[in-house]
């Protein structure tokens, strides 16, 4: 009876062009890319639709599309802290 185990390592070694088995990090440099107070910014996907109307209305008000969606969600904040 095959495991799972089994089952992965064949999946590795079926094609050449996959990653090797072993990687050797002995040269890696921990924590090279952390800082420590940065801040993502995430990506938001928009349905198209909801994505157009906001170009729209963005575009009619002379500013960029992040700027727009951004002063919306302020203004939805606030009125769900008004609201508690």
């Amino acid at each position: 009876m095959r495991t799972n185990r089994d089952k992965v390592k064949t999946m590795t070694t079926q094609t050449p062009d996959d990653m090797p088995e072993e990687i050797d990090f002995s040269q890696g440099e921990r924590g090279k890319f952390y800082r420590k107070n940065a801040q993502l910014q995430l990506p938001i996907h928009l349905e198209a639709s909801v994505q157009n109307t906001l170009v729209t209305l963005a575009n009619a008000k002379g500013i960029e599309l992040s700027v727009f969606v951004n002063e919306l969600l302020k203004k939805d904040i606030e009125l769900i802290e008004m609201s508690r």
